[in-house]
């Protein structure tokens, strides 16, 4: 038998994976698959060869046997780009990559689009699953944008279409609702889901301005250069979208969305709230009304013994509320890359053992 969380390493053919997008989570990716690996026993069956990278300013490589990661993860470490003298190297669009090599798995980590309503990531995912391939993401647009359509053209494929890291990185906040809620109907979704504004409001609590609290989250690596789509509450509108429309049924867009961000918020609203006991929070709620799905962010008053109320930091948490149960509340602790990291290495086992089920049953399980 199997040590428990261990994949089984009796199999023998690996998961070709194509890779788009190399920023933090990507390079994270390959450092766990390669130069960390020892670390993590419990990925000891995991087979994964990537026969291509492809970014958007750095270059691409492909390899039909697998790319050298160590050599490309050095690369892009080092000097930013793939080397001219990498043998790897080749000019491929991500697109053209998705559409031309040779791969079971597509692994698509480009970054958000609010502006050109998630595309291109919505047109890589779209040429995969036409080829039937399996996809894994961690970008939140396709699912805000298209959910609907992008499933129903996997549950045509008979691939798989998973996004875990596409909300509170790699907490199973979407494996909890699609295999321990069974039964249960998803009434209200209620969360902290933007770790830059909820780092940013904590540290304007301990007496920070607000310009001085953003720029100390981009020093430690938490906000974008850019941050506006989270200080305008973009980022978080866009996540509340991927859990109704994955948890309850909803095809919410983020631009009709009523959205507020915190760009607003003064040091005497923190103080004055604080004054009570209670904190300012950005709150994305999601909630059925006569037959309708409906979802708000706002900035709003979080009272002492809330749930929500000891979320710090870059901390997450959300709180489902069904029709069985008392509500259930997932918090995530001041997550990092690796969190993500992890939610994109989970998917991929769940497709690697869909392969392996495929390969030695000769059906779908």
């Amino acid at each position: 038998m199997k040590a428990a969380g261990r994949l089984d390493s009796s199999r023998k053919a690996p998961l070709r994976v194509l890779l788009l997008g190399c920023g933090n989570v990507g390079r994270g990716l390959v450092r766990v698959l390669t130069v960390e690996r020892d670390r993590y026993p419990g990925l000891e069956g995991l087979d994964i060869q990537i026969v291509g990278i492809t970014t958007g300013t750095r270059g691409a490589v492909a390899r039909e046997s697998g790319v050298d990661l160590v050599r490309a993860l050095s690369e892009l470490e080092g000097g930013g780009r793939f080397s001219k003298q990498n043998p790897d190297r080749v000019e491929l669009t991500s697109l053209e990559a998705v559409q031309e090599l040779d791969y079971d798995a597509l692994v698509e980590l480009t970054p958000l689009s609010i502006a050109n309503r998630g595309e291109p990531a919505i047109s890589h995912i779209r040429s995969a699953l036409e080829r039937s391939r399996h996809v894994v993401t961690a970008n939140k647009g396709p699912f805000a944008y298209v959910y609907r359509d992008l499933m129903n053209l996997a549950d045509s494929r008979g691939v798989r279409l998973l996004h875990e890291s596409t909300v509170m990185d790699g907490a199973p906040v979407l494996n909890l609702a699609r295999h321990t809620l069974k039964g249960c109907r998803i009434q209200a979704l209620e969360g902290i889901l933007n770790s830059t504004t909820n780092y940013v409001l904590s540290r304007m609590e301990e007496g920070l301005s607000m310009q001085e609290a953003v720029e100390l989250a981009q020093l430690q690596g938490y906000a974008e250069a850019d941050p506006t789509l989270d200080l305008e509450g973009w980022d978080a509108t866009v996540k509340i979208c991927v859990l109704a429309n994955a948890f309850m049924g909803a095809d919410l867009d983020p631009s009709k969305v009523d959205r507020q961000g915190i760009e607003k918020v003064t040091a005497e609203d923190l103080r004055e709230v604080g004054a009570r006991g209670d904190r300012l929070k950005l709150i994305c709620r999601a909630w059925r009304h006569e037959g309708q799905v409906s979802a708000k962010v706002a900035v709003e008053t979080v009272p002492a013994g809330h749930p929500l109320w000891a979320v710090s930091g870059t901390g997450a948490a959300l709180r489902i509320t069904t029709d069985l149960m008392a509500p259930i509340v997932v918090v995530q602790d001041n997550p990092g890359v690796k969190d993500t990291v992890y939610g994109v290495v989970g998917d991929l086992i769940t497709v690697a053992e869909r392969k392996f089920e495929t390969e030695n049953d000769g059906r779908l399980k």
